[in-house]
């Protein structure tokens, strides 16, 4: 059974459609996401927390949902927007419907409205607060003083509700080359299973993790994940990994933990305009002038020189920008040329593909063994 249900922005927009998923009431910010396929790795994706998310491709739900495909325990965008779902499931991979899951997982979602349009409005104005409500007799007034006065994503800090909050630890594949400590910022599956499969001993450590909490593992490299929120109220990770910087052990970031290690090494970050999310985002590695196709989940971004080598303002030595987006000139990676540090604004695991980046987890596993930290 649907419902009637309305899409309200920030901006006094408003589209009515039918409930999918559970019934109730959410408020985010809006985004659109552009991949055509993989939408269980981005609802399962724990950088989605505090969203409501625009699928800009029509038709969602047709492969179902499966255990396999979970980049985490749960669902995590506050509010799903589709134009068409699945009436049903036609995958041999499928367990459960896409709505089945929705309902569990207590998700607000909106379809039968017109993702493309909303879509532009985004592009246009930038990315904004949005409430998904019943249609229950509030005018459209009532609706957009309820958006209006929820937070906004700028200055929140949000590591804390995704991380895990006690650690664990998944066992290399094959030979062992040591302990690697993984800050759990919103850490995906298919992360710690690239790293494991590199000969690392993962140590998920929760985001509250103390620089000795971090050393009592005596790691042989630190590892800092994607997340949601705004990375200048990140402070506590920014100062723990000046820390391990300051010992050089390696380390390697990806998504929020570029954006970690552009504020650790002095840089200052800012939000994009309506950021980026999809799996077909195109970066130029500056060092082999290679293009990569790249997964990217992310709303701010570092400021840092695109060109040539500049020193740290934080006083860790050479720093340059490695790869940089082809579409908007952004930071997506970052290199420490006098410690054994880097770090990439995408997704090189990108469960859903592509998988263009994926050496980048073997050339930390040489970086690890370069420094002669490994077991």
């Amino acid at each position: 059974m649907t419902f009637t249900t309305t899409l309200v922005l920030e901006d006094g927009h408003r589209f009515d459609g039918e409930s999918f998923g559970s019934i109730g009431e959410r408020i985010g910010e809006i985004v659109f996401q552009t991949g055509m396929s993989g939408y269980q790795e981005t609802l399962t994706d724990p950088s989605y927390a505090g969203q409501i998310v625009v699928q800009t491709a029509p038709h969602i739900g047709n492969t179902g949902m499966n255990s396999a495909d979970e980049e985490s325990a749960r669902i995590w965008v506050d509010g799903y927007v589709v134009r068409d779902p699945a009436r049903r499931s036609s995958n041999f991979r499928a367990q459960r419907t896409l709505n089945d899951d929705l309902v569990a997982n207590a998700v607000v979602g909106i379809s039968g409205v017109d993702t493309r349009a909303i879509t532009r409005i985004i592009r246009e104005a930038g990315a904004m607060r949005a409430g998904i409500f019943p249609l229950d007799g509030r005018t459209t007034e009532e609706y957009l003083a309820a958006v209006q006065s929820a937070p906004t994503m700028t200055g929140r800090n949000l590591s804390a509700e995704v991380s895990v909050k006690q650690g664990y630890v998944i066992s290399a594949v094959g030979q062992s080359i040591g302990s690697l400590a993984v800050l759990d910022l919103g850490v995906k599956n298919a992360t710690l299973g690239q790293l494991a499969s590199r000969g690392f001993d993962v140590h998920v450590l929760p985001q509250s993790a103390t620089l000795e909490e971090t050393l009592a593992i005596n790691p042989v490299g630190v590892f800092y994940s994607n997340g949601p929120g705004d990375p200048s109220a990140s402070d506590r990770a920014v100062e723990l990994l000046r820390g391990i910087l300051e010992r050089r052990i390696p380390f390697f970031g990806i998504c929020f933990g570029n954006q970690l290690l552009g504020r650790a090494l002095g840089f200052e970050t800012y939000k994009l305009k309506y950021g980026h999310r999809g799996i077909n985002q195109p970066v130029l590695d500056k060092r082999t002038g290679r293009i990569e196709i790249t997964a990217h989940n992310h709303g701010f971004a570092v400021d840092a020189p695109t060109a040539g080598v500049v020193d740290s303002p934080a006083g860790f030595g050479r720093v340059e920008v490695s790869h940089v987006g082809l579409n908007d000139d952004c930071v997506e990676g970052l290199r420490a040329l006098d410690l054994p540090a880097f770090s990439v604004q995408y997704h090189p695991e990108a469960a859903a593909g592509p998988h263009d980046s994926t050496y980048l987890f073997d050339e930390f596993r040489a970086l690890v063994l370069g420094n002669g930290r490994a077991e």
